[in-house]
């Protein structure tokens, strides 16, 4: 059976921002869309840049097919890296995609030690019968949309322009954990959430935040950080509480959209200075939710 031929878009797309749309909305006019990534966790650095990745490979994947991409490979970095740019093109692109076009971004950088950029691709595009579709850069606040520039909004805690340059509410994905339920004793329970070695965990402190639990859409307040207070953890996590909402979610898998920044994360003298705090957060998550 004759293979069919696909058009792939080609990134790591951590963030899956609007600058990584545009490079995908290249491959739209094929049946065949199709994209070729690496695993997050694969990855630790990038043009010897040491990377935290924004979503974890499930997000991205998630957020991607939201998109209608019909296809994701998704390889480990180290299956790759001592390829040429010949090789790759070869062997990846021309061979295991079955590419009859690849898009990319300007910055696109391939080949061991990322020798090989998008003029590069182009004329190995020639050689080995694929073209090559490159997407400008998209702008916002007249500077470029990028994983890096949202890095670092979410590292300040500004979730809101982060959510302008990702096209959607930065969020956070996972299972729910059992954690020492010392949210029940105050009369505000949580679930709990991990993050993931190598993932950018935002700036610590107290967000507004909406979770979606089946058809119904609950606001929250979510605390991220290692609970100074209550002390004994050393790993942040991020801890929500969903206002209005009963129920037991241990082991589900949850989407936290952040919506804004209250507070940062602070150490209180005592349970009840930390209780009043926690109503205060609610009242403002519920006002800047509206």
């Amino acid at each position: 059976m004759r293979r069919r031929k696909k058009s792939v878009a080609l990134g790591i797309f951590d963030g899956v921002h609007l600058g990584h749309r545009a490079v995908m909305k290249l491959t739209e006019d094929s049946k065949f869309s199709a994209v070729f990534t690496f695993n997050n966790t694969s990855l630790h650095t990038k043009q010897g840049r040491v990377i935290e990745y924004i979503y974890t490979d499930e997000q991205k994947s998630a957020i991607i097919k939201s998109l209608g991409i019909r296809k994701i490979f998704s390889e480990n970095f180290s299956d790759i890296r001592d390829m040429s740019g010949s090789e790759f093109a070869e062997n990846i692109i021309a061979g295991k995609l079955n590419a009859a076009s690849v898009a990319c971004g300007r910055d696109f950088r391939f080949g061991r030690d990322a020798s090989c950029g998008i003029n590069e691709l182009a004329a190995l595009g020639r050689k080995y019968g694929f073209e090559v579709r490159v997407s400008e850069d998209v702008l916002y606040g007249g500077k470029a949309v990028s994983s890096g520039r949202i890095r670092s909004l979410l590292s300040e805690g500004d979730v809101t322009e982060a959510a302008e340059l990702l096209g959607r509410s930065y969020m956070i994905s996972g299972r729910i954990v059992h954690g020492r339920q010392i949210g029940r004793t105050l009369d505000f329970p949580t679930v709990n959430q991990l993050f993931y070695d190598g993932q950018l965990v935002p700036k610590f402190g107290v967000y507004a935040s909406s979770v979606l639990i089946g058809r119904w859409h609950y606001e929250s307040v979510t605390n991220i950080g290692v609970k100074p207070t209550i002390g004994g953890d050393s790993s942040p996590l991020a801890e929500t509480h969903i206002i209005g909402f009963t129920g037991d979610l241990y082991g589900r898998e949850l989407n936290v959209e952040l919506r804004g920044f209250i507070r940062p994360e602070m150490k209180f003298n005592s349970l009840e200075e930390l209780k009043e705090q926690i109503s205060k957060d609610i009242s403002y998550s519920l006002l800047s939710n509206k």
